[in-house]
């Protein structure tokens, strides 16, 4: 598509220059020039993203129209914006970008060309386009010549929303328009806002194709064998993800079809904050020219950066294509898998390190989502708090719940697969008395997990939670393996464990019609308290 077919179709009249598809060098060199970064001393593009640091879910909204009504699971997650209001906001934004230097990204979501999506992206930041290039999936020459986007994505950080005129809860805006195939954002800088946009369109069209999304990472062995790592931001899908002995096929979005796992982009989008060459070294090494930095600390003479810093935000991001961690998957493919990973962040601390799971519990676990939201992800999250999130990736979920679980369940049962609930979060206490778990011990428990030494050690059923946790583990302390035994206070152990199963039973009371297999797999007190 043309430059002018284009925008005589989003209604912008007068563009001042156009830069389309531009090579990481070109884009690097203008966002130079045009004062948007600066470099590091490895090379990689430095930014600052302002007040917004982090996504921004309450301005966040999908159009509702009367194809969509009735798919959309409404709520506080997927906020109602009605069609007026949508096209009053897309032409005010139109009419901003008259005059402005566009620029253009033309690719993928999608690794399978069976099931990708074809997308633009439009930016007002030439480093935003820089982010956008390396994190989608680059087409080749030829694929760019019959290019026909599915999807327009519109990112321009300097248009503002207007509350009182718009209903939008501030400035910043993210609509998502299913019907008419338009994703625009405003009043933001966080690049983040993008990718995640395009992922909940995928989330949207995938599942009636047979395809279940997933917010997840993935690998392979050296024998072939795919894994899957669920979590949300801040839980280690990134860190556990980037393993020297595996190759990385992706490190947050995939889909699952009948041929296999497929990632949806063409690059990672890394937490950062404290990264270390010793515990992350694939991550180090590909933070270098062509990536992209956001809000990382860097002294202003020498160049060097602070990853220690949280300065700015602790939800310091480093985005880079997926090619620079040495021996990725290329394309994004993947078997079916033979492990699971779902990861929490456990801020009570009485989660083990790790547990296994029997299908209806990997269901009940999944549905619940439980986790820490971790610092700095989202604005005014300060500490980490307890949550539950559905799909361990609530916000970018359209459809009803269940919808993605009876997915995931069918490919589970199917295909055999082992599933494992790994604690990356507390230890020896909740949040301010216990301490982080160990990411050497984490690391020896998932490639146990990974090499099938699990199956073939004694599990004993925990007494609360109900799942089945390993006595022993290769290369990890017995101790650490049950939890109560890392406390020191062991009367506290067991209220501060029945708090939160309490809170896995009021949490699951708002899924509706929920089998009762399913309801009898989550934990044994909530049960009990909640007459479940």
């Amino acid at each position: 598509m043309s430059n002018g077919t284009l925008f005589q179709q989003l209604n912008i009249i007068h563009i001042n220059n156009v830069y389309r598809n531009l090579s990481p060098a070109r884009l690097v060199e203008m966002a130079l020039a045009r004062g948007e970064g600066t470099l590091s001393e490895t090379g990689a593009l430095c930014v600052k993203t302002g007040k917004y640091t982090g996504r921004s879910p309450l301005d966040r909204f999908i159009v509702d129209t009367p194809s969509v009504h009735e798919a959309i699971d409404w709520g506080k997650t997927n906020q109602l914006m009605d069609e007026e209001t949508f096209w009053r906001i897309y032409y005010r934004l139109m009419a901003y970008l008259e005059e402005k230097d566009l620029f253009i990204f033309d690719g993928f979501c999608g690794a399978d060309p069976a099931y990708r999506m074809p997308l633009t992206v439009i930016n007002q930041y030439a480093w935003q386009n820089l982010f956008v290039h390396q994190l989608f999936i680059r087409p080749s020459s030829e694929e760019l010549d019959n290019h026909e986007p599915e999807f327009t994505l519109i990112c321009a950080p300097g248009f503002n929303a207007v509350q009182e005129v718009d209903g939008t809860h501030s400035e910043a805006f993210v609509l998502l328009n299913f019907e008419q195939k338009i994703i625009i954002i405003g009043g933001t800088c966080y690049a983040g806002e993008m990718k995640k946009a395009v992922f909940t369109a995928m989330n949207y069209l995938l599942p009636p194709k047979g395809v279940c999304p997933m917010h997840c990472s993935a690998n392979v062995g050296p024998q072939g064998d795919t894994a899957l790592f669920f979590g949300l931001s801040g839980t280690g899908k990134t860190t556990l993800s980037a393993d020297p002995e595996r190759r990385l096929i992706g490190d947050d979005e995939h889909g699952w079809s009948d041929q296999g796992i497929f990632n949806f982009e063409g690059g990672c989008y890394a937490k950062c904050i404290k990264l270390s060459q010793a515990h992350e070294p694939q991550i180090w090494g590909a933070i270098r020219f062509g990536s992209v930095l956001e809000n990382v600390v860097v002294d202003e003479e020498e160049r060097c950066t602070d990853y220690d810093s949280d300065a700015l935000t602790e939800n310091t991001r480093a985005a880079y294509p997926v090619e620079y961690i040495p021996h990725s998957v290329i394309p994004g493919l993947g078997e079916h898998p033979k492990t699971v990973i779902l990861l929490t962040a456990d801020a009570f601390g009485v989660m083990p390190p790790i547990a296994r799971l029997s299908p209806d519990q990997a269901v009940y676990h999944f549905l619940s989502g439980y986790t820490s939201k971790l610092a700095g992800t989202e604005r005014g999250v300060t500490e980490p708090q307890a949550t539950f999130s559905t799909g361990f990736g609530e916000p970018f979920l359209p459809r009803f719940p269940m919808v993605y679980a009876e997915l995931l369940q069918e490919r589970i049962i199917k295909h055999g697969v082992n599933v494992y609930l790994v604690n990356t979060g507390w230890t020896g206490g909740p949040y301010g008395i216990g301490k982080r778990m160990s990411l050497p011990y984490t690391r020896a428990m998932v490639r146990a997990a990974l090499k099938g030494e699990l199956e073939k050690v004694a599990y004993e059923a925990d007494a609360v939670f109900g799942f089945d946790v390993p006595q022993t583990c290769p290369g990890v302390p017995e101790e650490i393996l049950n939890p109560q035994n890392t406390w020191a206070d062991k009367e506290q152990y067991h209220r501060t464990a029945q708090k939160l199963a309490q809170r896995f039973g009021q949490n699951f009371t708002k899924f509706k019609n929920m089998p009762s297999h399913i309801v009898a797999a989550g934990p044994i007190l909530s049960r009990k308290q909640d007459n479940f």
